[in-house]
């Protein structure tokens, strides 16, 4: 079993794959490497001398400097690795896309809906437009349980505390979120469910909306009806019997959007399952399927892995818009944008945002980015896709159920049991996490760490699942009912 990884030649780092302890000698290269102090799982030791204020490399790039001067086998972490990063920077588009070899997609089991999409559930949603009716909503999906039988695969809620109170562009992102969430493949039926008084009106949610089947999408006002829940459960019955029409039938792959998110890191999140992810995207997007990369604040330093593998210019220039765009919206609200990793990365070995920033973009393989959209915005280019968005686990994973992810991979660390409106499937980085988490997480990236599996081989088991799920096979957050939405906003509230 591997002690460590030196991921880059250039790297003047290896990562521990596994504790590692004082004057263990450690293989790098054609020699070896003593620990001078006990390396921490996912932790950094120095295989070089650096000198104070000389660039700790990772992943061949910068991840910060150090503050004081480093010998080899010496332990590299927050107490003498300081960040490299600032505000806003300009960049230079220098291509260098590699389109994948295109590849026949595999089938899955999924719902062909009237419009021609496709989706992996086929579920009921009530979706508020107002925090005040959640309880309404909660009674309704509580109430109505009896309705999901046959090819009905559930009836959910997305409760939230928005919809009225609030202005300017809060209110219009919660519109667009909420209209999108409305328009998922993954619900075969919808009711959109509102108080009456709120500043969501149901005019202004029907522009947002757009076209749509009134056979699938219906509404009720609580303040129009004397009793909401009956009305209600008169309602979902109508909407029950549409969605029951909808079997699985074969669907190439290629119709599959995957959202990639990461939570709960360590330092070996940019090692096993972010990679592990990176490959399955490759395999996807070569099959004509889409992903989606979101959590702008963790791409801050590591730009250079992506912006250049942007189609063409006007792509790019997308890209470079949306990555100082968020740090502007960071210097707005006098924050710095390195403000980041949280405590729980920290103990897994993450030091500073570029080397957590590294890690993440792991996940988006080495496909050329397609596009770049914004939030509440949903994915129309085959490829791989950046998503405007913040880094936070739900605001975040809702974002990529509503720009159409199908179903979400999300890599971690130190493990969590929340799951999205899509299917969210969570993949640990280690073993150990694995195992004390059976209830928590579908597939083990830890292999990788272990030396059971090449990162190949894993993607290409990683691969083979997402199909299972698609076709009906139920994530470990689906099993317990966990689902929840969270909504990105930054102003006021009256």
């Amino acid at each position: 079993m591997p002690l460590a990884i030196h991921i880059n030649p250039a790297d003047n780092v290896v990562v521990a794959l596994h504790p590692i302890a004082k004057g263990t000698a450690v293989p790098v290269g054609q020699g070896t490497v003593t620990a001078a102090e006990d390396i921490p799982q996912g932790h950094k030791m120095a295989i070089a001398p650096i000198a104070e204020g000389e660039n700790v490399i990772k992943y061949g790039f910068a991840i910060g400097h150090a503050t004081a001067a480093v010998t080899p086998g010496m332990w590299l972490h927050t107490h003498n690795i300081h960040t490299n990063l600032s505000g806003e920077i300009e960049y230079t588009y220098n291509p260098n896309v590699h389109p994948l070899p295109p590849a026949e997609p595999e089938t899955f089991m999924g719902y062909r809906r009237k419009d021609g999409k496709v989706g992996i559930r086929n579920e009921i949603w009530i979706i508020p437009t107002v925090g005040c009716v959640n309880d309404c909503a909660k009674a309704l999906v509580r109430d109505n349980q009896d309705l999901v039988t046959g090819s009905i695969d559930g009836l959910y809620t997305f409760t939230h505390p928005f919809g009225c109170s609030q202005t300017g562009h809060d209110h219009a992102q919660t519109r667009k979120l909420l209209a999108a969430l409305t328009r998922h493949p993954n619900a075969g039926a919808v009711l959109v469910l509102s108080l009456g008084c709120e500043n969501l009106t149901h005019e202004q949610f029907l522009a947002e909306l757009g076209d749509f089947d009134p056979e699938r999408v219906k509404f009720l006002t609580c303040q129009d009806v004397e009793d909401e829940l009956t009305a209600g459960r008169e309602i979902l019955k109508e909407l029950a019997a549409f969605a029951a029409q909808f079997k699985r039938e074969p669907v190439p792959a290629s119709e599959l959007v995957v959202g990639m998110k990461c939570g709960g890191s360590d330092g070996l999140s940019g090692i096993t399952a972010n990679p592990t992810i990176g490959r399955f995207s490759d395999t996807l997007v070569a099959r004509g399927g889409s992903t989606v990369l979101t959590e702008v604040p963790e791409m801050f330093g590591a730009e250079g892995f992506l912006m250049d593998r942007c189609v063409d210019k006007a792509v790019f220039d997308k890209a470079v818009a949306m990555i100082n765009g968020f740090k502007a919206y960071f210097i707005a609200h006098n924050e710095v944008v390195y403000d980041n990793p949280s405590p729980g990365n920290k103990q897994g070995g993450i030091t500073t945002l570029e080397d957590k920033s590294c890690g993440c973009v792991q996940k988006g393989g080495s496909a050329p980015i397609a596009d770049v959209i914004g939030y509440g915005e949903a994915v129309t280019t085959k490829g791989l896709n950046m998503l405007y968005g913040p880094g936070n686990d739900l605001v975040s994973a809702t974002a990529l159920t509503a720009a159409g992810a199908h179903l979400i991979l999300f890599s971690t660390g130190r493990g969590t049991p929340f799951g999205a409106p899509a299917p969210t499937l969570k993949i640990a980085t280690n073993t150990q996490l694995a195992e004390k988490k059976k209830t928590w997480i579908d597939f083990n990236a830890g292999v990788v760490a272990d030396g059971e599996k090449t990162l190949d081989e894993a993607g290409a088991d990683l691969y083979r699942l997402v199909l299972e799920v698609a076709s009906g096979k139920k994530t470990r957050a689906e099993e317990k009912g966990f689902r929840e939405i969270s909504i990105f906003k930054d102003g006021v509230v009256l």
